[in-house]
């Protein structure tokens, strides 16, 4: 389904799920544990000696650049840079600062999903995302959306994994890399937290967290949070609001074992941004807007654009330590929702066809021959999985085999609603039940389509310890993807089936120089298959606008890395060099296939080659300082050349759309204990938005500041902050990413003589500057 422009992934509550018992949730983490007998704790043998510890690392609390060991390129950011953050940015925004990372936001609060990340070039659908090990990416058209992921204050830690993903990770799509966003434990003692936040664009934000402690001596503990925001449209008319809850039960016990079920359920009604083509921008600038004021027959009224969702997400993560030598993790996730993208439109009451099926004249709101309405783009889905694996050490060796199960369907529904005489939706979400009908009663619908996508996969790894120094690392998974659909709209199209199976061995080397320099190389192969968009059929009128098939490839990639880190009491490092190289490289983009109905679509770029390197430094000259550089350099070229229309568009040697030749980051944190305060400062090279190159958005640069001071001791004993958040602080006028691709903006001339006509790419508007105070209790 889709949220905005792009597909979601968005889920109804289910109160079942928010709060279950300790018996509940344990059988739904792993059915399995039954069968289980965890090990007891044991005591460490006395030898008479006090043991050595021996401090490797840097002991301050830096926020950036944790301590990795990984045989691949992994880049973090931890509760302490989290906390001197605007409470409101979102998983996507908090990791902009990193190598590889660049982040297109609509906003500056990170509410609206009108936003993008690409990882070295690689789109959000081909990025992996975890929330507690459970996939947040949508099951139809591989997007998430992170303003529906957890409030900052519960997130410990979020992981930027850029290219290789770990070999359990449950993603379909993870050539671009894997965000795996972690939540905070439940606190040992009882306690809480409120925080209260006031800012630009009448921005209110309330948000309220409990922490149960050890709950009546059973050692379970849990966290309960709350919160609510609201701000209005920085740019036009037109406001958001979200309201959040996180929860979280805990039991750890024996030595070792631990057991959790965390669920966030989110309700937002948030506005899409419209996204300009190049002339609109140059034209209007950032006052390329809806319209603040209905008029009869004004289909560009923002209250047609505001997009209701309520999602939850419910994940189980279980670790035993069943032996000394062998441990189980497995980890269930359930996700419901449902949700509106709607969009102004206008109907007539004859000339109107269901799917190539020419209908009698249907009765329009109103009663006249043309009306304007409420164009619905609904979702309604559920998903569920688990992936469980075994851990076994024998030796030298240890070994690793596990499965993954995943299933979900996917109903998506393009109707149409009344609106009012003042322009409001008398339906926002888009509700089935009150759709307009045709003369015989059926749904006048623009798409309908169910999908049922089950995907299963296995994976066996061993680690082999060649010396105290040197580590080997080889693995094989296979992933089946299924989908079977049915196209509801009358047509020559009815049911749909598309399965496809992929390889993806993998290998990696790790090395331990000394105690503080390590170096890794790995070869790492992923894959794509094609979402389920593109398996259906599309209709203008009576005829065929869009031809649905289930003969595309998936697309495969091979990427290796070599890379260095150094991890020293002051100073950290890491470089990293890439290569990637893509068969089938599938790029998502949006269309408009009239009427205002924007709908997704995926272009097949052929061969695709990408080099470079990416870097991070993080300096600690004294305690509580922190200074932080990253930056990357990418050689992205498509390697053939486009088929459009019959011909072939030149485009073969042409730089990779969406991806910047050069990023830079600068940030840095302060903490004395009374005052603190962080920059991040991030330089983003120019971005071509067609496979030709005849069109690009310059390079542009943001910067978010806070301030902020601990008033512990001066008031009470209590843990209170207060500090000023400012986003954007230079404000800049740009375009930040490029939110639809095109083959070519210009008319060109392909290989064999043709003329193809040239279409406008659409970009994101980058948002303005921003100033939240943030006061925050705990107790």
């Amino acid at each position: 389904m889709t949220q905005g422009l792009p597909a979601t992934a968005d889920y109804l509550p289910t109160p079942s799920l928010l709060h279950p018992s300790r018996a509940s949730w344990i059988a739904l983490a792993l059915p399995i544990v039954l069968l289980a007998t965890p090990a007891r704790a044991s005591t460490p043998p006395d030898d008479g000696d006090p043991p050595v510890i021996r401090v490797v690392g840097h002991p301050d609390p830096e926020g950036l650049l944790p301590d990795q060991t990984a045989s691949k390129a992994v880049s973090a950011i931890s509760s302490d840079f989290i906390a001197k953050q605007a409470p409101t940015l979102n998983a996507f925004q908090l990791v902009n600062l990193l190598p590889g990372a660049n982040v297109s936001s609509s906003d500056p609060y990170g509410l609206s999903t009108s936003s993008s990340l690409t990882l070295r070039g690689l789109g959000q659908d081909e990025i992996g995302v975890l929330l507690e090990g459970a996939p947040q990416n949508d099951i139809g058209y591989y997007f998430a959306y992170p303003a529906q992921f957890a409030d900052a204050e519960n997130v410990r830690q979020v992981a930027l994994t850029q290219g290789a993903v770990d070999i359990d990770s449950p993603t379909v799509g993870g050539a671009g890399g894997l965000l795996s966003v972690s939540l905070d434990d439940p606190h040992a003692r009882r306690g809480g937290q409120i925080d209260l936040s006031l800012g630009s664009y009448a921005e209110k934000r309330a948000f309220v967290r409990f922490d149960t402690g050890d709950i009546a001596g059973t050692g379970l503990k849990a966290f309960l949070s709350y919160s609510y925001n609201r701000a209005d449209n920085w740019r036009g008319a037109g406001f958001d609001t979200r309201s959040h809850v996180d929860a979280k039960l805990l039991d750890e016990w024996g030595d070792g074992d631990r057991a959790s079920v965390s669920v966030s359920f989110n309700d937002a009604d948030t506005s899409t941004y419209p996204s300009p083509t190049l002339a609109d921008w140059q034209a209007e600038g950032r006052g390329f807007n809806f319209d603040k004021h209905y008029t009869d027959g004004d289909t560009n009224y923002w209250r047609l654009y505001r997009s209701p969702f309520r999602n939850i997400y419910a994940s189980a993560p279980v670790h035993l330590v069943l032996s000394d030598r062998l441990t189980l993790d497995s980890t269930t996730y359930l996700q419901f929702g449902y949700g509106n993208s709607p969009y102004g439109t206008q109907l007539t009451s004859e000339g109107n066809f269901l799917g190539t099926e020419a209908l009698a004249p249907i009765a329009l709101p109103g009663g006249g021959d043309v009306a304007t309405v409420l164009g619905n783009f609904t979702g309604n889905q559920f998903r569920a999985g688990n992936v469980t694996k075994f851990n076994f050490r024998a030796g030298a060796n240890r070994f690793t085999a596990g499965l993954w199960f995943d299933d979900g369907t996917d109903h998506d529904v393009q109707s149409y609603t009344a609106i009012g005489a003042d322009g409001h939706p008398t339906d926002p979400w888009g509700y089935i039940d009150n759709a307009i009908r045709t003369a015989d009663g059926r749904l006048l619908a623009f798409e309908n389509e169910r999908t049922t996508t089950v995907t299963k996969g296995f994976f066996v790894a061993d680690s082999i310890d060649v010396t105290p120094r040197l580590t080997i690392d080889i693995g094989f998974k296979g992933v089946d993807v299924l989908h079977n659909g049915r196209n509801y709209l009358p047509g020559p199209q009815s049911q749909v089936r598309f399965d496809s199976f992929a390889a993806l061995p993998r290998a990696a080397v790790h090395y331990r120089i000394d105690d503080r320099q390590q170096i890794f190389a790995n070869v790492t192969t992923n894959f794509r298959a094609p979402d389920e968009y593109t398996l259906y059929n599309s209709y203008d009128g009576a005829l065929l606008s869009g031809q649905g098939t289930t003969k595309l490839k998936n697309e495969y990639s091979v990427s290796e890395e070599l890379g260095y880190r150094y991890i020293g009491a002051n100073l950290s490092a890491s470089l990293t060099a890439f290569h990637y190289h893509f068969r089938n490289r599938q790029l998502a983009t949006v269309i408009d296939a009239g009427g205002g109905a924007l709908i997704n679509s995926t272009i097949n770029a052929g061969q695709q080659t990408s080099y470079g390197v990416d870097g991070e430094l993080d300096y600690r000259p004294a305690k509580g300082v922190s200074l932080y550089v990253s930056g990357e350099y990418l050689h992205a070229r498509i390697d053939d050349d486009l088929p459009v229309d019959g011909d072939l568009l030149p485009t073969k040697g042409k730089h990779a759309v969406s991806s910047p030749t050069f990023q830079a980051g600068l940030g840095g944190t302060y903490d004395d204990g009374r005052l603190f305060g962080s920059f991040a400062l991030k330089y983003v090279g120019r971005q071509y938005s067609t496979f030709t190159n005849d069109e690009s958005i310059k390079g542009y640069a943001t910067l978010d500041m806070s301030v902020g001071v601990h008033l512990a001791g001066l008031i009470d004993a209590q843990r209170t902050d207060l500090r000023l958040n400012l986003i954007n602080a230079t404000n800049p006028h740009v375009l930040s990413g490029v939110e639809a691709i095109s083959t070519n903006a210009q008319d060109t001339i392909g290989r064999n003589g043709t003329l193809i006509a040239g279409s406008p790419p659409a970009y994101y508007i980058g948002s303005g500057r921003a100033l939240v105070a943030t006061v925050s209790r705990a107790f």
